[in-house]
């Protein structure tokens, strides 16, 4: 999904997170999957956006995890080829304490669904 003509990723910084944009990322079923396979590796897991099964196209993907990116949900980094995510835990969890002990088991059932 990266690629070497990649523009810089931006990121909000922890005050700059806004409560409805959070929302508004993890209001789709896809982005909380997303979010609920990157809890699983936690604290200090990454995982490349090529490793998610998730059931929609590559171009579709990697709108979600922009549109996680730039809410504040997830940190991405390029490491050669390949795009890198971890979950903002510490930042969520200062600025809105207990969301994603809500939203990570919203993300596993949408995952068992599938």
């Amino acid at each position: 999904m990266a690629s070497r003509t990649a523009t810089e990723l931006v990121h909000p910084d922890r005050e700059q997170l806004r409560f409805t944009a959070v929302l508004a990322a993890l209001s789709d079923p896809v982005r909380l999957a997303i979010v609920a396979r990157l809890a699983e590796v936690e604290p200090d897991g990454e995982l490349a956006c090529t490793t998610f099964a998730l059931p929609v196209s590559k171009s579709t993907q990697s709108g979600h995890f922009k549109a996680l990116r730039e809410a504040g949900v997830i940190r991405q980094r390029d490491e050669g080829t390949r795009r890198l995510n971890r979950l903002r835990r510490d930042d969520l969890d200062t600025r809105f304490p207990g969301l994603l002990d809500l939203v990570v088991p919203q993300g596993r059932a949408v995952i068992a669904g599938w």
